[in-house]
């Protein structure tokens, strides 16, 4: 399931781009040498983007690339139907520290109208 943006549904989005699969895969190599896995957690109220100590390049990692790609797919559309891509990016360009084992970072996301269709 691939997303798109384009100009007809540019009303369901803030003024920010879009992050897509290859854009982020990129940033995670380029800055710790591995594809970590990411995942939203619902907890309560709110949404967090947790960046989890498994990467993709594992051995023991639990997908394949396409199954991975299509994982990350998922949860970068939340984000960008939830206008907070600018605020991801943001965040994967300059969090200090990376995971690890048995340790995820967190971000907690900011709650809004958007947002909040994502939590039940």
């Amino acid at each position: 399931m691939s997303f798109e943006f384009n100009s007809s549904n540019s009303g369901d989005f803030s003024a920010s781009i879009p992050l897509e699969v290859e854009e982020v895969m990129e940033c995670l190599r380029r800055r710790w040498g591995v594809t970590y896995d990411l995942r939203l957690l619902i907890k309560r109220d709110r949404i967090y983007l947790q960046m989890m100590w498994g990467f993709m390049e594992q051995q023991s990692f639990p997908m394949d690339e396409e199954t991975f790609r299509d994982h990350l797919n998922r949860t970068l559309e939340i984000i960008n139907r939830g206008g907070q891509s600018d605020f991801v990016r943001n965040w994967l360009e300059n969090v200090q520290g990376k995971p690890r084992l048995g340790r995820a970072i967190t971000l907690p996301l900011p709650m809004d109208q958007r947002m909040d269709e994502f939590v039940l």
